[in-house]
C-alpha cells in the first residue's frame, strides 16, 4: 500500500468513519492517481473503489492501479448510494468543505440509516512527495522561460491581453498542460487591482505592468509573478518596488519549517508597515501550491497553520497597490526546508526597465 492510501486508512480510523466517500477532483487525483472528472472514491478500511463512467473505465484501470473501478450507468450520485449500501457501512466521512447543499440531502434521503460526518481531506496533501516537488519545479522552469521570452514581445502600444496570450503560448510549448489560473497582466493604474486579469488597455512608455501566471506539469501547479517597467521608471516607482522587492527578500529569508502563517506573513507584514505602506499591502503573504493553485497552508493573518513543515510548498508574494499610481507585486513559488527557504522559480527580481 503507497503513502498516499496509508494516509487515507489512518484518517478513517483518526475520525472513527467506516468509510470515506472523496469527491474533490485534486483529492481524487492524489489519492487514485486518476486524472478524470465527474467520478468519486469510496474507500474503507478494506476496499478502494473508483467509481466512474464509460468514458473514463479504461483510463481509470491504467492510472488508478491500487483501485477497483466501478462504472455507473445511471449516474454518479445512485451508483455511489449502491457502493455504500452493498459496503455496510454505518459511517461514511465525506467532503463537507465541497458537497453541495442537494447532494447532502439526497443522499442523507436515499441512506436513511447512515450517518455522515464532515471531515478535512486538504491538509493531507501539504506536504509533497520527491514526485511532487519535481512537477513542480518544471513548472516554475516552465514559467520562467516564458518569463524571459515575453520581455522580447512588451512594448508601447501592445495589448495586456496579447501578453497574457503569448505568455500561456510560451508555456504551452514548453510543455505546460494548461496555464495554472487565469493570466493576470495589469499595467499602469490597473496594477492598484491585485487580481487585475488582462484587458484591452494598450500599455504605454512609462508604466509598470505585473504579471501573475502558471504553467502546471502533471497537474502541478507553479506561480510567479514579477512586475517590470516599459521604459525609464520614475524615483517613485523605483521607491515602491524597491520596498516590495525587499520584503519578498525578507520573506525568503525567514520561511522555514517550525514557524507559523501568522508569524511568517506579520513579520514581512510589519517591514512594509516600517515604511509606512502597510495599507497598500491588502492580501496573505502567500497560499500552498500543488495540484490546486491556492491551497493550504495559507501564509496570513487568518492562516491555520501553526508549524510549517519541510517540503511544503508556498508562495512569497508580498505587494503594494496604490489607486491612481498603479502596483508592484514580485512573488516566487517557495519550497520549505528545516534551513533556508529554496525559491523554485528563478526569474530576476532586480527592477528590469525595457
Amino acid at each position: 500500500m503507497n503513502a498516499r492510501l496509508i494516509k487515507l486508512q489512518e484518517k478513517i480510523s483518526a475520525e472513527k468513519v467506516d468509510a470515506l466517500l472523496i469527491t474533490k477532483v485534486p483529492n481524487v487525483t492524489y489519492f487514485s492517481g486518476f486524472r478524470g472528472d465527474s467520478s468519486a472514491l469510496f474507500v474503507g478500511k478494506n476496499f478502494f473503489k473508483l467509481i466512474t463512467d464509460g468514458r473514463y473505465t479504461e483510463q481509470a484501470a491504467a492510472e488508478a492501479k491500487n483501485f477497483s473501478v466501478v462504472e455507473q450507468k445511471e449516474g454518479l450520485r445512485k451508483k455511489i448510494v449502491e457502493e455504500i449500501k452493498d459496503s455496510g457501512c454505518n459511517k461514511i466521512g465525506f467532503e463537507g468543505l465541497v458537497m453541495t447543499v442537494a447532494e447532502h440531502s439526497y443522499f442523507k434521503k436515499e441512506l436513511r440509516g447512515v450517518k455522515f460526518k464532515s471531515v478535512e481531506l486538504d491538509t493531507l496533501r501539504q506536504v509533497k512527495d520527491d514526485s511532487e516537488i519535481e512537477n513542480i519545479r518544471e513548472a516554475c522552469k516552465i514559467a520562467d522561460t516564458a518569463f524571459e521570452k515575453i520581455l522580447e514581445v512588451i512594448k508601447p502600444g501592445v495589448r495586456e491581453i496579447e501578453v497574457a496570450a503569448e505568455l500561456e503560448y510560451f508555456m504551452r510549448r514548453l510543455g505546460s498542460q494548461r496555464a495554472a489560473f487565469t493570466t493576470i497582466v495589469a499595467s499602469g493604474w490597473r496594477g492598484s487591482l491585485p487580481h487585475g486579469t488582462a484587458t484591452d488597455k494598450k500599455i504605454f512608455a512609462g508604466e509598470l505592468v505585473t504579471m501573475d501566471f502558471g504553467a502546471t506539469f502533471n497537474d502541478y501547479c507553479s506561480d510567479i509573478t514579477r512586475t517590470i517597467c516599459v521604459g525609464r521608471a520614475s524615483d517613485e516607482q523605483k521607491k515602491i518596488y524597491n520596498l516590495v522587492l525587499d520584503a519578498q527578500l525578507y520573506g525568503l529569508e525567514i520561511i522555514a519549517a517550525g514557524k507559523s502563517g501568522k508569524e511568517i506573513d506579520e513579520a514581512v507584514r510589519n517591514r512594509l508597515t516600517a515604511a509606512g505602506y502597510e495599507k497598500f499591502f491588502v492580501h496573505g503573504l502567500g497560499h500552498g501550491v500543488g495540484l490546486e493553485i491556492h491551497e493550504e497552508p495559507r501564509l496570513s493573518k487568518l492562516s491555520k497553520c501553526e508549524k510549517l513543515l519541510p517540503n511544503m510548498i508556498v508562495t512569497d508574494e508580498p505587494g503594494l497597490y496604490i489607486e491612481n499610481f498603479g502596483g508592484v507585486r514580485i512573488e516566487d513559488t517557495v519550497l520549505v526546508t528545516r534551513g533556508k527557504a529554496q525559491p523554485l522559480t528563478l526569474s530576476p527580481k532586480t527592477l528590469i526597465e525595457l
